[in-house]
């Protein structure tokens, strides 16, 4: 039986011939925070849905859960020292590998969530290495140091990025002032190209691949730009100031219909941008700053972009079209919202998670349970995969039942 949160990609290779991917990145299959399951609880009990079961730990860090057909995957950092943890659906910890020093300093832990792709995992740690492992046994496949390679440069709190794939080719961004966004073989770890963009540090984002009718743009912030370039050969094609305080940009663009929408916080907030059907143009069609969350991320349901504000830590909803609030509400905190079956799933900086049906003028808060276990900040963004919730906090992973029964 084909699994509702994996991603099945069919890439033509010749006539009468497909290459599959299996998938699970991070916010989903489209990176947009939206998962596919169906038949899930429209309410839940005054407690919150059935805790399953739950795991400590897993270190510092706010790393998410990667949940495959038969495995489960997280990562996090005991000490000095980041490690992948792999569990089975029940819980029961399979092997726990060490990838190397992680990040301890100011909001210590592991940043980034492992990608899986066709039974290897990825992973880029705080200080530039970027790996690959077999998802078996969590032996390492090879490794690439993107500061002593690719003259990439660390960030106030640790370069972090959930890394991008495409067929066989993986996307990061160094910041090197010579190579600022790069592409390897996925196999081998070799280069396939490397450009310049615009010599910038990176800016703690998950880069986005949009796919056009002439071409495949990769779309990325680094510390002061919105960055298109051509996915073939490195060629920036375009880049859009977007500033703000301490360059933070760690939310993943999103786009649909030839617009592109970014957001940041810091008071910075969202653009929306025009591109050409070749991806070489665009025009900036406005700009709100009431969703302007740091690393939360937000949800595009039709016209409407719903999202919580960095400043003042309420949730908006904004229209896609003219880029004006619709509607807000006070949900005690900023936080991660995520979307599945027709429902929004916001946890918030206080540890509470909210089910909510979003409406026409924005929010509708259903159902609220507090988060149990782990400590530190709550700033993983959950997931939902095979009728269930996985909720990191820090050192502790917990595991829901939301099916609808």
């Amino acid at each position: 039986m084909s699994r509702i949160f994996s991603l099945i990609l069919c890439i033509p290779i010749f006539s009468g011939e497909l290459m599959t991917q299996e998938i699970v990145q991070w916010r989903g299959p489209h990176r947009d925070g939206k998962y596919p399951t169906t038949g899930l609880m429209k309410s839940w009990p005054e407690t919150g849905p059935t805790l399953l079961w739950h795991i400590d730990g897993l270190g510092q860090g706010h790393a998410s859960a990667v949940v495959t057909e038969d495995k489960i995957y997280t990562a996090g950092t005991l000490e000095k020292t980041g490690y992948i943890f792999c569990f089975s659906p029940e819980g029961k910890l399979q092997w726990k590998v060490p990838y190397g020093p992680d990040w301890v300093e100011s909001w210590p832990g592991t940043r980034s969530t492992p990608l899986y792709v066709d039974g290897k995992l990825y992973m880029m740690s705080a200080f530039g290495k970027l790996f690959c492992m077999n998802a078996a046994n969590g032996k390492k496949l090879w490794e690439v140091d993107l500061f002593k390679d690719y003259d990439g440069r660390n960030i106030k709190w640790g370069v972090t990025e959930n890394l991008l794939i495409d067929r066989d080719i993986l996307f990061c961004a160094p910041g090197g002032k010579k190579n600022n966004v790069i592409a390897l073989n996925r196999n081998t770890g070799e280069l396939i190209w490397s450009g310049a963009g615009k010599s910038e540090v990176s800016a703690y984002c998950s880069p986005l691949l949009v796919k056009l009718p002439k071409r495949k743009l990769l779309v990325t912030q680094t510390a002061n730009s919105i960055l298109g370039i051509d996915a073939k050969d490195g060629t920036l094609l375009w880049s859009h100031p977007q500033t703000n305080r301490w360059s933070v940009h760690a939310n993943t663009p999103y786009y649909r219909d030839g617009y592109l929408y970014c957001v940041s916080g810091y008071g910075k907030g969202g653009i929306l941008l025009k591109l050409a059907a070749d991806g070489s143009v665009k025009q900036e069609m406005w700009r709100n700053i009431s969703i302007d969350n740091r690393m939360g991320g937000f949800v595009v349901l039709g016209d409407r972009i719903y999202g919580s504000d960095d400043s003042n830590e309420g949730w908006f909803c904004v229209d896609w079209k003219t880029g004006l609030d619709i509607g807000e509400v006070d949900m005690m905190g900023r936080g991660v919202v995520i979307y599945a079956d027709g429902m929004l799933y916001c946890y918030n900086d206080s540890g509470e998670v909210i089910l909510a049906e979003p409406t026409t003028s924005g929010y509708n808060k259903v159902s609220s349970f507090e988060v149990p276990y782990g400590e530190d900040h709550h700033w993983a963004h959950p997931v939902i995969a095979d009728g269930k919730l996985f909720i990191r906090h820090g050192d502790a992973l917990m595991v829901y039942d939301i099916q609808n029964r």
